[in-house]
């Protein structure tokens, strides 16, 4: 009786301690989100804005409506298209612009073949073959002839796989290519890079892929291409130009009967192949074809292999690919519930049957479309077989018919599955740093001449970076005012550079001292409201702080759209737009601080403007400040040093990515806007390398050097300071010195 008296009083303790605690943890965290909506400009609970209650997907909605703009110019221009000579000329405008936002390519070297092994199958005979599309770039593949007594000649397909770990080992793809291997085509399929046997990312303990998906290997080393001017697809473009060159090489190959296809992302392969390599006759993507607009109102820019540098700037949309190459036959396989909007794909396809009717060549161009989601359907497959059975001129049935697969032994090209560690070689990470360090080269080539080049320099950075000089500031909307100890913080809107606003927090001291500070974080404006916070530092040294959230931070930002390339927490999708449209968001949120440096400056009488950023938003504020002379002295706090970094990184930080300027390494670096800020006061704390780790000194020195000697010649030496790394407690020294 006692031990059940004392049970039960233990138990009502435990009970109610437990109750306690999580009431107190209820109560602290309503009050940290009470604090956080506090500091909200356009979404607290007591005065949100209905007007931007889908705020937080601004920066989608801009960089999509900036795309749109810019393709409704092209469709103006093809409207005008009236005759058959006006065809041919935009065709050979696409044919010229698709080669300089793709290429150069390589030359072509020797493929170095090794059929590494042949197996003999019911019908056919398998040959895996491992060729070089240039040097050291091993591509594994697998060659299946069918058995025909007598024949001399055959028609051969080029089949590109999608997005599989398996690469052309899907069972999905083996169907399909087994089809028209009994029906007497030759087919060759080969690994894409990043896929099959050609993983580049691979824990070396476990063999595995370290990236996850397919999208994310391509987008993550695709990220470092953009960054010099090149793209992804460029690399899996000539795998299978060179894929057509071994072809031409077998003598059972017919060189006027070749075609390819492919589904999903073996359909943006088979479509952009086929684009750029004339000796295909005929074409049949797969589930791939929309159109630009649809695609970015639906499901969003895809991964970085189905994206070209500045694309839809330069005016090409998904039709060109198909137009470029008329009037050689081609076939769109669509379904209509696919992810890849159906009524984009009906656009485009009115649109390219236009080119074909203009040639007398209507019947040469069709579309096909199941009612099926994203997936191969027997109705497609055997539109596709009797297509290119009539085009490449290899009749009989179009009959979908069962196929006994290979088993994956069977299908094994290298000794250990996979081209890393079998043969090692190059890979696009390696490829593309090679070709960075030539960009560096001639990089460095311009900056013995610093200040000569300069202007030069600066006026590169504003086009690549697609910065737009925001002019005068608009009035600010009032939103609030919240009394604190010594100061006061109100909260206001601004129009951002069009379309969307830039909340943003004024600080303001009771005892001002007419200086200003910008300060930026990557996280948004309420981490530089916390306790002990810079902001309250610097108001006590009399300053008006204001802290904005930049486009795709904080109440205007991250966004619902995540996409196919989400990498540890950081959406590479959505840089891609920003690709495609020939900007940058870096670029678009340096504009904005200019214009939040002008309303300080013309509407607070504010003498002077300081900024400050941390983390990843350094190089916005580089690109304002080098842009603008308005921000007179500039603290950049943990940044990473440049984009060379990232881009010489083979694991560097997915989060970088959104503050790096596609191709700018073709004329600039985050160094050279840093130098040119010379006499302005700058100082530089704990740099870091593109993994996000405390830098090196050997490996920045190349950076620094840069910064130094900007400064050195405009003999501003001690109006820079660069410190190695600096404790919390000690920032506010560095602050001291920095603000005297």
């Amino acid at each position: 009786m006692i031990y059940s008296h004392l049970s039960g009083i233990w138990c009502r303790t435990v009970i109610s301690c437990i109750r306690n605690c999580v009431l107190f943890c209820l109560l602290f965290m309503s009050q940290g989100i009470n604090a956080q909506e506090e500091l909200n400009v356009i979404s607290t609970t007591e005065n949100g804005w209905l007007d931007f209650t889908d705020a937080s997907n601004s920066l989608y909605h801009y960089l999509t409506a900036q795309a749109v703009e810019l393709l409704d110019k092209r469709k103006e221009r093809i409207a005008r298209i009236s005759s058959l000579a006006g065809w041919q000329e935009r065709q050979q405008q696409v044919k010229k612009t698709l080669l300089d936002i793709v290429g150069p390519f390589p030359e072509k070297t020797p493929l170095n073949t090794k059929i590494v092994r042949a197996i003999k199958k019911d019908g056919y005979r398998m040959e895996h073959v491992i060729f070089e599309s240039r040097p050291g770039f091993f591509v594994t593949s697998t060659l299946f002839l069918p058995v025909i007594p007598g024949r001399k000649k055959a028609p051969a397909i080029i089949y590109c796989s999608g997005h599989t770990l398996e690469g052309y080992r899907s069972k999905v793809y083996l169907h399909a290519i087994l089809n028209l291997v009994k029906k007497g085509f030759i087919v060759m399929a080969f690994d894409p890079v990043g896929q099959g046997e050609r993983i580049e990312y691979l824990d070396p303990q476990t063999g595995n892929p370290t990236m996850g998906g397919t999208t994310n290997e391509h987008s993550y080393a695709g990220a470092q291409a953009f960054i010099i001017g090149s793209s992804y697809s460029r690399y899996m473009i000539w795998d299978g130009i060179r894929a057509v060159d071994y072809l031409l090489s077998r003598k059972e190959v017919d060189p006027g009967r070749i075609g390819i296809t492919g589904r999903s992302g073996g359909g943006t392969q088979s479509a952009l192949i086929a684009a750029f390599d004339e000796r295909i006759h005929a074409a049949a993507p797969e589930c791939y074809i929309t159109g630009f607009a649809r695609l970015l109102q639906s499901i969003g820019p895809q991964d970085a292999e189905q994206n070209l540098y500045h694309e839809i700037s330069s005016g090409i949309d998904h039709a060109d690919l198909l137009e470029v190459r008329a009037p050689k036959p081609a076939l769109v396989i669509t379904t209509t519930r696919d992810f890849f909007s159906i009524q984009g794909a009906r656009e485009t396809a009115a649109e390219v049957e236009s080119i074909y009717q203009a040639y007398g060549k209507a019947g040469d161009f069709g579309m096909v479309e199941d009612d099926a989601p994203h997936e191969s359907t027997k109705l497609n497959r055997e539109a596709m077989y009797a297509f290119f059975q009539r085009h490449l001129e290899n009749p009989g049935s179009p009959l979908d018919q069962e196929a006994d697969i290979p088993s994956p032994e069977e299908l094994r090209v290298t000794p250990t599955g996979q081209i890393a560690s079998s043969l090692k070689g190059e890979t696009v990470f390696t490829i593309n740093r090679q070709e960075a360090m030539k960009c560096l080269s001639e990089l460095n080539s311009k900056r013995k001449d610093f200040n000569g080049s300069v202007d030069k320099i600066l006026n590169s950075a504003r086009k690549l970076s697609g910065y737009r000089d925001p002019g005068v500031p608009e009035e600010p909307v009032f939103t609030g005012r919240i009394r604190k100890t010594g100061y006061a913080i109100e909260k206001y809107f601004i129009e951002g550079e069009s379309g969307y606003v830039i909340p943003f927090l004024l600080a303001i001291p009771d005892k001002p001292n007419n200086k200003g500070i910008i300060l930026l974080n990557p996280s948004g404006k309420t981490e530089e409201f916390r306790e002990e916070s810079e902001t309250e530092w610097f108001v006590s040294e009399g300053f008006t702080v204001l802290v904005p959230d930049l486009i795709g931070t904080g109440e205007i930002g991250p966004g619902d759209f995540k996409g196919d390339s989400y990498i540890k927490g950081y959406s590479l999708n959505m840089w891609f737009s920003s690709v495609l449209i020939g900007r940058s968001i870096v670029g678009i949120q340096a504009g904005d601080v200019v214009s939040l440096a002008h309303y300080i400056v013309n509407q607070r009488n504010i003498k002077e403007v300081y900024g400050l950023a941390n983390g990843e938003t350094a190089p916005v504020l580089l690109h304002a400040a080098a842009f603008d002379p308005v921000i007179s002295r500039i603290a950049l706090f943990e940044p990473y040093s440049s984009y060379r970094c990232i881009v010489m990184s083979r694991t560097y930080n997915p989060g970088y990515i959104r503050s790096t300027v596609p191709g700018a390494l073709l004329e600039y670096d985050l160094p050279d806007l840093s130098a040119s800020l010379a006499p302005r006061k700058l100082l530089i704390v704990g740099l870091k390398d593109g993994s996000g780790n405390r830098a090196e000194p050997d490996s920045i020195k190349e950076d620094l050097a840069v910064i130094r000697d900007g400064y050195h010649l405009r003999d501003a030496d001690d109006r820079l300071n660069i410190v190695p790394e600096a404790s919390p407690e000690k920032r506010r020294d560095y602050y001291k010195k920095w603000i005297e």
